[in-house]
């Protein structure tokens, strides 16, 4: 009699689901392919959150290197010369600058423009456009009043609305002339030349020759009444220019002002400028050069920089947010095709892994063709404003890692909740 024994499964011989990567990336473009329209929009808010974190930080790289350079050539090519400080924190009585500063400064290689400034002390005059005195005192008003050589606007890089700046030929006639500031022609009512208008400071009428328009230096002289050195000497008696103003060439600033040099007649050091004003005594000039502005420069552009990124992130977490929603909204309705796959035999691990590619991928397109756009986006930018595009070489690489990485980061939930689906309960739903 044979005896029935029951069989025992042998549990080497179970297959264990498995998924190639062959075939989980056939299985990821099916399912990416299936829906090129949903595809477009979930990668379109990682396209735009790519774009603008790449254009942003391209742009503050670019606008900030654009504000730095007009930082460094206005403020780096700045010369002020004046008296030397005695020991009681005034002037020295005997230091003063020449009548002639500016023509001598003129003939120094590396000095673009160069003229002198002082404020002239009116003893409290009023100015004003009519001959007559104001019993009420309307139209008197107390206006600064500043002597200047003819080269001075050049050097604060000043520009002139209507008519013309004097020039040294005034001075030396102490000609009874004046340059307007917009502010002072506008509390003087004074708009234009042609019929050669004149104003009083005091009971002595200068001629107007001209309206400053605007200076990128000094903007004292636009509410002040401007006048030559020779007619401030002759009206006012100015005894000597209270300062000199150098706008030098661009890397001239340290040779002019800064470097050291020997004088052999007194063995003093002295720079360039000192010794070509007073080479009998160089040390009673000081001068001021606008050096060493490397931290001020790295706030700015730090500023501009963080600005700009906090929009970018704000709008690649938009995005980011985006491939959550549409990837969990695409869990939802394939639901009966996770649940048939699993009573396949596929995984929990099959199922996450798709979806993670999937999503991946989704990030990974919108990085790349952000980064493009943003780039393409700088470069557009840079041409209508006439820029130099400025933007970091790893930045476009970087933002393809970054849109990939949050495609990732926004498919895990709708992956998890995928893979923890039951087959029974989705073939149920559908």
């Amino acid at each position: 009699m044979t005896t029935l024994t029951p069989q025992v499964r042998d549990r080497s011989v179970v297959q264990h689901p498995k998924l190639s990567i062959r075939d989980l990336f056939e299985e990821m473009i099916s399912g990416l392919l299936g829906r090129p329209g949903r595809l477009a929009l979930t990668a379109l808010g990682t396209v735009l959150g790519i774009t603008a974190l790449v254009s942003t930080l391209g742009l503050a790289k670019t606008a900030g290197n654009q504000i730095v350079s007009r930082f460094d050539e206005l403020t780096e090519t700045r010369i002020v010369v004046s008296p030397a400080e005695n020991g009681f924190g005034g002037s020295d009585a005997t230091s003063s600058i020449p009548w002639n500063a500016e023509v001598r400064l003129v003939r120094l290689n590396g000095v673009e423009a160069a003229g002198t400034k002082s404020d002239v002390d009116v003893s409290g005059a009023l100015s004003r456009s009519v001959p007559v005195v104001d019993p009420l005192g309307i139209n008197e008003h107390q206006i600064n009043v500043v002597a200047t050589s003819g080269g001075l606007l050049d050097a604060v890089r000043g520009s002139i609305r209507t008519g013309r700046y004097f020039d040294n030929g005034h001075s030396d006639r102490a000609d009874p002339v004046v340059v307007l500031g917009p502010a002072a022609a506008q509390r003087l009512n004074i708009f234009r030349l042609d019929t050669q208008p004149a104003i009083f400071i005091g009971e002595q009428s200068f001629t107007v020759l001209g309206i400053i328009d605007d200076v990128s230096r000094e903007p004292d002289l636009l509410n002040a009444i401007v006048m030559p050195d020779g007619t401030a000497r002759e009206f006012f008696g100015l005894s000597a220019p209270a300062e000199v103003h150098i706008d030098a060439a661009v890397g001239a600033t340290t040779v002019l002002a800064n470097d050291r040099m020997t004088v052999t007649a007194s063995g003093t050091d002295a720079n360039m400028v000192q010794i070509a004003l007073t080479p009998d005594d160089p040390e009673s000039l000081r001068t001021q050069a606008s050096q060493g502005y490397t931290a001020v420069r790295q706030d700015v552009e730090g500023d501009v920089n963080a600005l700009f990124v906090v929009l970018g992130a704000v709008s690649l977490l938009v995005g980011g947010l985006g491939i959550a929603n549409v990837t969990l909204v695409s869990v939802l309705e394939r639901t009966p095709e996770i649940g048939l796959r699993r009573a396949l035999g596929a995984a929990r691990r099959h199922i996450a892994a798709q979806f993670l590619l999937e999503s991946t991928v989704t990030g990974l397109l919108g990085g790349i063709i952000g980064a493009s756009v943003g780039v393409l986006t700088i470069v557009a930018v840079s041409a209508v404003r006439d820029w130099t595009p400025v933007l970091e070489g790893y930045l476009p690489f970087a933002a393809v890692g970054l849109g990939a990485v949050i495609g990732l980061i926004a498919g895990t939930y709708p992956a998890l909740r995928a893979a923890r689906t039951e087959p029974i309960t989705a073939l149920r739903s559908s």
